[in-house]
């Protein structure tokens, strides 16, 4: 792909108004999945038209203008972001970013499906660690929980990654009464081999099938619980995502909570998520966005993409205002997190 940005690292960074340097892009390549995961979306889902879809160049221009003023961290997300057609075009484009030094890490977050298929290319490219998504090591229980995925296909995934050298970090969603009694096992199963755990608690984002207040699990109880079990013990690591990690004692592993509704996580925020229509999320739980695809579209030349990006940063909020709307159980934020990006 042909780099459209000028020469990196000319441009000022990204700071917020409450003096948070913007260093973290979260880029959704596509709205598509190939699992339809019941706390994310509905079965029968509608998905975004191909033209409004940014396509790779497109992805591509806008990453490296993120670049350009100082992003360090890329993840690509969906969606499932190996499910986009020619996706290791565009990362094999991203990475003269790593080789140039102006990008510290490239970073994937999948459900894990295709990982068989892509993960010694995924090395190759200069992808040093990815996050799986995977709530329950029980088949029957994934199923349900995916609707159309298999486990024994993300399974093979894993061993593939781990095998081309990439570093995995387990994801999982806490669901009450649906696998909070699994979350020591797969603890245990993660640091046997290798892996990372982190905990999330289920967002209230996007419509779904079922009753989102009936699936709601307070990591603050889950944590209580695995210490009742397991010696915990805070340690000051850090990946520039929203994890707070600690150390448990009896595997030596690291264990991750995600806590958007019982802790806000927001006073560090460095983040912002672009989606794969090229609309800029300043914040996960807030609807203001800024539309970078118009823009982006309009000219070749790159002044008014950065004059953009700056306004938009100027509105980033100091923090999201999830909350679990018990009356009348509807969402937070009315769109999808594979609309978003994970």
């Amino acid at each position: 792909m042909q780099d459209l940005a000028p020469a990196l690292s000319t441009s000022p960074s990204l700071i917020d108004p409450f003096g948070r340097t913007i260093s973290y892009l979260r880029v959704s390549v596509t709205d598509r999945c190939d699992f339809r995961c019941v706390y994310c979306m509905s079965e029968n889902m509608t998905f975004l038209p191909k033209q409004e879809i940014l396509t790779l160049e497109e992805l591509d221009r806008l990453c490296s203008a993120f670049v350009r003023r100082g992003v360090q961290k890329l993840r690509l997300t969906g969606g499932e972001p190996l499910v986009r057609r020619d996706i290791l075009k565009l990362i094999e484009s991203l990475s003269r970013h790593l080789a140039s030094g102006a990008l510290e890490e490239l970073t994937i977050t999948t459900n894990g499906s295709q990982l068989a298929k892509y993960a010694s290319d995924l090395a190759r490219l200069g992808v040093r660690r990815i996050n799986v998504s995977l709530d329950t090591l029980d088949e029957a229980k994934f199923h349900e929980i995916t609707r159309w995925g298999q486990l024994p296909k993300v399974m093979e995934g894993i061993d593939a990654a781990q095998k081309a050298g990439l570093a995995i970090k387990i994801n999982m969603v806490a669901l009450k009464g649906v696998n909070e009694h699994e979350i020591g096992p797969m603890l245990e199963w993660c640091h046997s081999r290798g892996m990372e755990l982190t905990l999330i608690e289920t967002m209230p984002l996007g419509d779904i099938d079922g009753d989102r207040t009936e699936q709601y699990l307070p990591l603050s109880v889950v944590r209580a619980g695995l210490m009742d079990r397991y010696t915990l013990e805070d340690i000051a690591h850090r990946t520039g995502g929203p994890a707070r990690y600690m150390r448990v004692k009896e595997t030596g592993g690291r264990i991750g909570f995600i806590t958007p509704m019982t802790h806000n996580f927001c006073e560090s925020c460095n983040r912002v998520r672009l989606t794969c229509t090229g609309t800029l999320y300043m914040c996960l739980g807030q609807e203001d966005a800024a539309d970078l695809r118009s823009v982006l579209r309009a000219s070749p030349q790159d002044a008014a993409l950065d004059a953009a990006i700056d306004a938009a940063i100027l509105r980033k909020p100091k923090g999201h205002d999830f909350v679990i709307d018990r009356r009348h159980n509807k969402p937070a934020v009315a769109r999808h997190m594979s609309v978003t990006g994970g």
